[in-house]
């Protein structure tokens, strides 16, 4: 099984861009298949109001019953106090899996640590390149699992990038998806130093195309034990922890 970690569905409101617009799946999914990727984890564009935003994900997900798996995208400040409320109503009515956080809405916060602990749930959460946090963050929380996309920036901020890929063998909560990732020796340095995994193939869907992002995986030439870790072994894994 070939599960994508990472990407969007529905609309946003922002108007600046594909990403808080809107990310249809109709293309992706057909690109996905014919990559052979069965199952994909879907969360919101950016939005000013992620409850919505979660109810329009969680209706997608169940129209591609089987197909599609779902995390509630949260911002840690206008979602202060209403986290707890926001997540059950995520896992309990709607069966996701998993929480996103962007940095761009606001830094991580105790409070969203808490409620994926008490859940069970990993938590993908975009540090757009700030990954000193990780110091603070992971051993305050050894229990939550944090997913950091794009080796720590879509930016493709060289000096975060090997700076993730130091902490990853340190901090044995955090992981890291290969989506967006352009510098290819960077993702075989990361596999080299913590092995398959701790690694998980992603692809930031709609937008960028999977197939495309799945062949840097193929191109790593791994043994099909480790390969079988990163493109679906260790997704499944963190998201079939109970609390």
């Amino acid at each position: 099984m070939i599960i994508d970690c990472h990407c969007h569905a529905g609309k946003g409101d922002g108007f600046t861009g594909p990403w808080d617009t809107t990310a249809p799946l109709e293309r992706y999914l057909a690109r996905a298949s014919e990559a052979g990727i069965t199952r994909t984890v879907v969360f919101s564009a950016f939005h000013s109001d992620y409850a919505a935003a979660n109810r329009e994900v969680a209706r997608i997900v169940a129209k591609h019953e089987g197909r599609l798996i779902g995390f509630a995208f949260i911002n840690p400040k206008s979602d202060v106090g209403n986290v707890r409320s926001l997540v059950g109503e995520a896992v309990e009515r709607y069966g996701f899996r998993g929480i996103k956080v962007h940095q761009h809405d606001g830094r991580i916060t105790r409070e969203v640590c808490e409620v994926a602990q008490s859940f069970g749930l990993p938590i993908l959460y975009d540090v757009m390149g700030d990954v000193t946090i990780l110091d603070l963050l992971a051993p305050e929380y050894p229990d939550v699992p944090f997913i950091i996309p794009h080796l720590g920036s879509f930016a493709d901020d060289y000096r975060a990038q090997i700076s993730l890929i130091d902490k990853l063998p340190r901090l044995p909560n955090v992981y890291t998806d290969t989506s967006g990732v352009r510098r290819f020796d960077l993702l075989e340095s990361a596999v080299a130093r913590v092995g398959p995994s701790k690694v998980l193939f992603g692809s930031d869907g709609p937008w960028l195309h999977p197939g495309l992002e799945l062949a840097k995986i193929r191109a790593l030439g791994l043994p099909p034990a480790d390969e079988r870790l990163i493109v679906g072994g260790n997704l499944l894994r963190l998201i079939g922890r109970k609390a």
